[in-house]
């Protein structure tokens, strides 16, 4: 690729800053394309430009001239699919030709997790659109694991024994770092990036109890009692939805399984949640 024909979206938040961030230790020319330009990192090689998914002529004219776009799925919002469609669209429109997607581990358009089905119908946009594609089906983050718990060192959620096989952010940024240099070789690609085991949410309050050095359990909720417990919070429905579905989409298995695309792409084994726990700041 060639000067600014790769524009790397969400660059200013955890997982696209990692991402910029690794193509410019590895000199790879890229345009950062961001809704606020005075928070994009500096970074070698890179240009900064404005653009919103949601503004579709600011979009185009931050795509134009790019070969491969690295897209991070928008905030969580009620209107978050038409913000994906309107900024696929303005892709094509500006002549893009490759668009590496970060989705969801088991999108489908009957996911028990809400979100995981606007990621489904994303991806099923852009199939429709004729670009050359790569789908990153990304678990559950394993960064956010340590937020699962209370300040009383409790995790409650409707997941019953299910389990998920959490998968760190610094190793979905090394995946697709390693896609976007070669982006040619993972056309029409779907890589589910999970951790290297899945994991009860006893198991992470054991692997939590053990890095902290304090005791932290895991209370299993009805889905009545989860809805209750997070009521409180004024959140919108789709919201409410959204949390209590992260927790149910375990109970129901869909988020169980590990895959080894993390070591095929990025030549290292996943990392172990403990890992990336110890490496956080300690709570």
């Amino acid at each position: 690729m060639t000067e600014s024909t790769l524009v790397v979206t969400g660059a200013t938040g955890r997982l696209g800053g990692r991402v910029a961030r690794r193509l410019a230790e590895r000199d790879v020319p890229q345009r950062l394309l961001v809704r606020s330009p005075e928070r994009a990192p500096r970074l070698p090689g890179a240009t900064v430009v404005r653009g919103a998914y949601d503004d579709h002529d600011a979009a185009v004219r931050g795509l134009t001239g790019a070969h491969t776009l690295f897209m991070v799925s928008a905030s969580e919002s009620a209107d978050r699919l038409s913000q994906h469609r309107a900024f696929v669209d303005a892709a094509v429109g500006a002549g893009v030709r490759h668009l590496v997607y970060v989705s969801f581990f088991g999108a489908a358009p009957d996911a028990a997790f809400t979100l995981a089905r606007d990621h489904f119908h994303t991806e099923e946009h852009i199939r429709a659109t004729g670009l050359a594609y790569t789908f990153l089906r990304d678990n559950i983050y394993a960064d956010f694991v340590p937020d699962l718990a209370g300040a009383d060192g409790v995790i409650r959620g409707p997941a019953g024994k299910g389990r998920a096989a959490f998968v760190a952010q610094d190793d979905i940024a090394d995946a697709a770092a390693a896609v976007l240099t070669r982006p040619a070789e993972h056309a029409g690609a779907v890589y589910d990036l999970t951790g290297p085991e899945s994991l009860s949410l006893e198991e992470a309050a054991a692997v939590l109890s053990e890095v902290w050095g304090r005791p932290v359990a895991y209370h299993p909720e009805t889905v009545e009692e989860a809805y209750a417990s997070r009521s409180s919070y004024g959140a919108p429905r789709w919201q409410l939805d959204a949390w209590v579905s992260t927790y149910t989409a375990i109970a129901a298995g869909q988020l169980d399984g590990v895959s080894d695309a993390v070591p095929r792409l990025t030549g290292r084994p996943a990392t172990p949640l403990p890992d990336v726990v110890r490496a956080m700041s300690p709570r």
